[in-house]
């Protein structure tokens, strides 16, 4: 559905100052759990690189440079880059994901790959993430990828519990949301077969849960490229 790939980026560059406004007024609060519980990760795995692949206006990147990590942030929506850059915290650069996955552009070999609640789309996500092992310094022993997305489960709503194209509307993120923005709903089992697909096993599966409902708040999954055994 090419259509529905290109309206995810479409929205992104619309929403871009909402969004943005959005993060940085504590107005998404889901964000006081999947926050911390991304950094908690990637401070037991300790990487010196990071790319941040969907970084938005950069908050992660903020995050980490205190804690002496290099971390370079890519995002498609050129908006989203020019608010990041503003804010200052490391490197940053407007990428899409066909680019990154068909070798067109040049980005540096990272100890951890990061995509946070920024794998939306269908056939460029299914691309980037087959090229993500190529991303990961070989030389970096614990290398992983790392997603945070929204949990199956908790995400379904009243929908069959299957793969397919949603809506996300805004409501409750604040004003000034203009374009609505198609995004694709995966099982967990969609989610665990794509990295198998793309050259990468699940070592780790975390569900951050929400106090106030006892619900998981997001689902974190952490996959290292599958080494050749000789």
């Amino acid at each position: 559905m090419p259509a529905a790939d290109d309206a995810v980026v479409a929205s992104w560059q619309a929403n871009a100052a909402a969004w943005t406004g959005a993060v940085r007024d504590g107005l998404i609060a889901s964000r006081r759990i999947t926050g911390p519980a991304l950094i908690e990760i990637l401070r037991e795995r300790a990487p010196a690189r990071v790319l941040d692949l969907g970084c938005g206006e950069g908050w992660l990147t903020r995050a980490l440079a205190p804690m002496g990590i290099a971390v370079v942030g890519v995002d498609a929506s050129a908006p989203l880059i020019d608010a990041a850059r503003a804010a200052g915290g490391g490197s940053f650069l407007v990428r899409d994901y066909a680019a990154i996955a068909a070798g067109e552009t040049t980005l540096p070999l990272a100890d951890a790959i990061v995509c946070n609640f920024s794998l939306l789309g269908l056939a460029p996500v299914d691309r980037l993430l087959a090229a993500v092992p190529h991303l990961l310094d070989p030389a970096a022993p614990r290398a992983a990828l790392i997603v945070q997305t929204l949990h199956p489960h908790a995400g379904c709503g009243d929908a069959p519990y299957r793969d397919g194209w949603r809506t996300e509307t805004w409501s409750g993120f604040g004003e000034g949301f203009v374009q609505p923005a198609p995004w694709y709903f995966r099982t967990l089992e969609s989610w665990t077969a794509l990295l198998t697909r793309s050259g990468l096993w699940l070592t780790d599966m975390r569900e951050p849960p929400n106090p106030d409902t006892g619900r998981p708040a997001s689902l974190i999954l952490v996959a290292e490229p599958v080494r050749d055994a000789g």
